[in-house]
């Protein structure tokens, strides 16, 4: 089987899951609700500011309030690409359309490689064009226009496919609800670790040190489990970085993309392993 008809298959799948997610009334509601929510946003883009009694310039309000948006929209999706995700398996296989897909020339990790690739380009769609309003009225608000908004978009895109996978796999091991919640109780373990990771080491942290103290140099349980726990918000600071038109971020700056590819390599190879030995009835 040459490289075309293996990935015929990969590709109907992926077309018909998206398609059909499109057709879910939740879907329809969810992205009218969160377009309106977007739209509402642009009074903020107007206002006037005041910090420690100096009045912020527009270009200032506009990326500040851009990066907000930016957060909420991209932690958002990830929370909506969970719930799409965690019940794909279980209604294909209610509704008999596993059973019908496998029981054509078609393998099971060209039928799971659909499901991801359909998920996760519906999920990134849904956030684009999200991100694509608030660039456009960011654009028009500073009349430049902001590239580098939609390209710190596709940085965050990692963090949706990660999630995708992830319900996936865990929807093959416990109930799709619990799946939801492992996967929301990692993103938020993410946003966590890291705000107690920034507060410890910010100047208020190094004021309350006791003088001559000396930092433990033992390993603990928070020096063996941060580095290594998935790095969702990592990825969205460095995506917020590419906002502030700050310069390229260093080698150490980009490991949590590389953290965040490393789990959907991971996580995709036991999704494949795990659901080739699944009961198909």
């Amino acid at each position: 089987m040459n490289t075309s008809q293996a990935l015929s298959p990969v590709l109907r799948i992926a077309k018909y899951t998206l398609t059909d997610e499109v057709r879910q009334k939740s879907f329809v509601i969810l992205f009218a609700i969160c377009a309106i929510f977007v739209f509402l946003m642009r009074g903020c883009y107007q206002g006037s500011y005041l910090v420690n009694g100096q009045l912020l310039t527009a270009e200032t309000v506009v990326r500040s309030v851009s990066k907000v948006t930016f957060q909420i929209i991209a932690a958002g999706v990830m929370l909506i690409t969970a719930l799409f995700s965690m019940r794909v398996f279980r209604r294909d296989r209610s509704e008999g359309m596993q059973t019908c897909i496998l029981s054509k020339p078609i393998a099971r990790w060209q039928y799971v490689m659909g499901k991801v690739i359909g998920l996760w380009v519906l999920s990134v769609l849904f956030m684009v064009i999200l991100h694509s309003i608030v660039f456009f009225i960011a654009s028009m608000s500073l009349k430049t226009l902001m590239a580098e908004y939609l390209i710190a978009s596709v940085l965050c895109s990692f963090n949706l496919l990660f999630v995708v996978v992830s319900v996936l796999l865990l929807s093959l091991l416990m109930a799709d609800i619990v799946a939801f919640l492992c996967v929301m109780a990692i993103g938020i373990g993410s946003f966590v670790a890291d705000g107690i990771s920034a507060l410890s080491h910010s100047q208020i942290a190094q004021m309350m040190q006791q003088p001559g103290a000396h930092p433990q140099s033992d390993m603990t349980f928070w020096t063996l489990i941060y580095p290594v726990w998935p790095k969702l918000s990592g990825v969205q600071q460095l995506a917020s970085s590419v906002i502030s038109s700050e310069a390229f971020p260093a080698l150490d700056a980009t490991y949590p993309l590389i953290n965040i590819v490393l789990y959907c390599l991971a996580l995709g190879w036991l999704l494949f392993k795990r659901f080739g030995s699944e009961d198909i009835v």
